[in-house]
């Protein structure tokens, strides 16, 4: 049962959030001037977008986020009350999305804001203290991860790590690069959320068909990760314990803009399971919670994105269908995913 605006399953840290401006034009034609029908500004994350979906489905999900104070109306301006704001010094970042209705999703991100040690110190006393006024279960470390001013390093995850543990909060992480292969090897994450190519970045090899995909999600279940959450695009997602993998997929929809569609899937997939617990004497497959249900509604949700002109969710309306199988090994990628 949703717990609604009364408690919080699941919060939510953005270590870099930015301000999302799209630009919507009719037909984009590159190197010339182009004439936007629609600009529209978001704040906007991983983590963000993802405690955005959950707040669609009646799930409180507060978000953490280190945000510059030169924008102070910022909160109000992009309707973003659910999130936990520490006000550093200096600007936020500014992520300029150009969507051709007629063709691709273009993207460009400024690199996320450096942050002293000591307002990342304050990012972590705030992440536990969030987690521990609302009682959640759930924590969600989503989006590029900044470094220190100092030393160019990036910020520590192993304080908040540690901290969950001892709350016995689960903590689902989704990052990429360098952070991604470093904390995935350390093992101390739930559940990691790559794409086909962040997984072979993570492994360092081609993934050709399904069953390079599944190999790769267990080698980094092999770590310590208890689920990983493969997104293979139009091939769907697959998810993987250290014994069990389970496809899922949706019909085809149409696709109006990919961004934030991977954010969509992680709140689809804590959505199912925070909502539906393991009851006493149900299989919990050997993680604690349910799996193949997360999975399922996480394609749900991706694929209801991807018909959105928005970076987050904006509605949970129409809802597709999802199936749920074993994996085709042998099937082959629609495009190989290369390290």
């Amino acid at each position: 049962m949703s717990q609604g605006h009364f408690g919080a399953s699941v919060v939510s840290l953005t270590p870099a959030p930015t301000l999302d401006r799209t630009y919507y034009v009719n037909r984009l034609h590159p190197g010339g001037v182009n004439r936007a029908d629609d600009v529209r500004e978001e704040l906007a994350g991983k983590g963000i977008n993802v405690s955005r979906g959950l707040t669609l489905a009646n799930i409180h999900a507060p978000g953490v986020v280190p945000i510059g104070n030169a924008d102070p109306s910022v909160l109000e301006r992009t309707g973003s009350s659910f999130l936990v704001p520490l006000w550093v010094d200096g600007n936020l970042r500014v992520s300029t999305t150009i969507v051709d209705m007629h063709g691709t999703t273009t993207k460009v991100n400024e690199s996320p804001r450096a942050l002293s040690e000591e307002d990342w110190q304050k990012v972590v006393e705030l992440t536990e203290q969030t987690v521990r006024n609302t009682g959640a279960k759930w924590l969600v470390i989503a989006g590029a991860l900044p470094t220190y001013k100092s030393t160019g390093v990036f910020v520590d995850l192993q304080p908040i790590f540690d901290a969950m543990a001892k709350l016995g909060v689960k903590v689902a992480l989704d990052t990429s690069g360098e952070p991604l292969s470093y904390w995935v090897r350390k093992g101390t994450a739930n559940v990691i959320k790559p794409n086909a190519e962040e997984l072979a970045s993570a492994v360092g090899r081609e993934l050709k068909t399904v069953g390079d995909v599944v190999l790769a999600a267990r080698e980094l279940c092999g770590h310590g990760i208890d689920v990983v959450l493969a997104s293979m695009g139009a091939d769907g997602m697959i998810a993987v314990t250290k014994t069990s993998e389970w496809a899922a997929k949706t019909p085809p929809v149409k696709v109006i803009n990919t961004v934030g569609a991977g954010d969509a899937t992680l709140a689809g997939f804590l959505a199912a399971v925070v909502e539906n617990p393991i009851a006493e004497g149900e299989d919990d497959f050997g993680v604690g919670f349910n799996v193949p249900l997360g999975v399922q509604n996480a394609v749900r949700w991706g694929a209801i994105a991807v018909t959105q002109p928005t970076s987050g969710l904006a509605n949970l309306d129409n809802m597709p269908d999802a199936s749920i199988s074993t994996p085709d090994l042998t099937a082959l990628l629609e495009e190989v995913a290369k390290p």
